[in-house]
């Protein structure tokens, strides 16, 4: 996680001097790369930090994290580059993590090491059918969501209005949303299991996405709708990562390793998908197109229930190791 946050500061900083596109471009990917190295090992390490029963709580936590700064971002964000620039942006991105680099530093100085495994351990879990229809449903369905809010200012422009402030709250209301999901989600699946979270949240995304075409022209209707499709939309990452969790709790960061690729690379085609899609159907209809893509995951979701349950795995308990780093 140190080495994750530092490369991640760096590259930030790295953007902020930059005297060349090019050199920020750059810079940007190397920003990805330690973003990338931070957010599994994260997840990984806060299982191992909690007894097995309080896996869902533990993983809800880094998730609201990320959905409160995925929701207060872009906000935040513009309003500081419309203060200064661009770079006081990325400036400001450093310094909050540098702010995480020292506060993990800190306060996480031991954590639990996972049990060494080779390379080819690492790639087994892609052989494990169950794993890939899990994998599978995380890509899918986070294709579906950012069909939608990689282009949210134009799927609710009827809404908006052109109005900043109102598109700030919007987003804001998602990310509440989202981040709610995320903390008492937890609990849930702690107590319930994660299937009957994840049949439920599915199915709610994707009623919640197909009602967005006719919602989104009155700001008293789309707002509760939006908060509750946010809710929705980051309220599935737990249950799933804690289903990929109780498959191998041995190699639980490498499973939220995939498991955060295919989320990158589910967000990355969604917008790939919105943009096909506001040329055939319009940005006011890609609601449509999120909801077939929740049913979709749905499917997978389930044929992966079936997997698990078809197969004589018995879940493992997470060691606690004494060993620290």
């Amino acid at each position: 996680m140190l080495c994750g946050g530092v490369i991640f500061v760096l590259a930030n900083l790295g953007t902020v001097i930059a005297p060349t596109f090019g050199l920020a471009l750059l810079s940007r990917i190397i920003a990805g790369v330690g973003a990338a190295t931070f957010s599994p090992t994260a997840t990984g390490a806060a299982v191992m930090l909690v007894r097995p029963e309080h896996r869902g709580y533990a993983l809800s936590v880094v998730v609201a994290g990320l959905t409160v700064s995925t929701a207060l971002g872009t906000p935040i964000g513009a309003v500081i580059g419309g203060l200064g620039d661009w770079r006081w942006t990325m400036g400001f991105v450093a310094a909050l993590g540098a702010l995480s680099v020292a506060g993990i530093a800190v306060f996480l100085s031991e954590v639990p090491l996972p049990p060494k495994v080779t390379l080819a351990k690492r790639l087994e879990p892609l052989m494990d059918g169950r794993v890939v229809l899990t994998l599978a449903t995380t890509l899918i369905a986070l294709s579906g969501i950012f069909t939608v809010y990689t282009y949210f200012a134009v799927v609710f422009d009827r809404t908006i209005g052109g109005n900043a402030v109102v598109l700030g709250c919007l987003l804001v209301l998602w990310g509440i949303g989202g981040t709610v999901s995320n903390l008492f989600g937890g609990r849930v699946v702690d107590v319930v299991g994660s299937r009957k979270v994840i049949v439920t949240i599915l199915i709610l995304l994707a009623l919640f996405s197909a009602v967005l075409p006719w919602i989104g022209s009155q700001l008293w209707i789309a707002a509760p709708v939006i908060l509750i499709w946010g809710a929705c939309s980051w309220g599935q990452l737990v249950p799933q990562q804690y289903r990929l969790v109780a498959l191998a709790p041995s190699i639980a960061p490498i499973l939220m390793g995939l498991n955060s690729a295919c989320s990158y690379f589910g967000m990355s085609l969604g917008g790939v998908i919105g943009a096909l899609g506001i040329r055939t159907v319009g940005a006011h209809y890609l609601g449509v197109i999120g909801a077939a893509l929740a049913v979709l995951a749905l499917i997978f979701a389930e044929l992966a229930n079936l997997r698990i349950s078809a197969s004589s795995f018995v879940p493992q308990k997470i060691p606690n190791e004494s060993k620290v780093v």
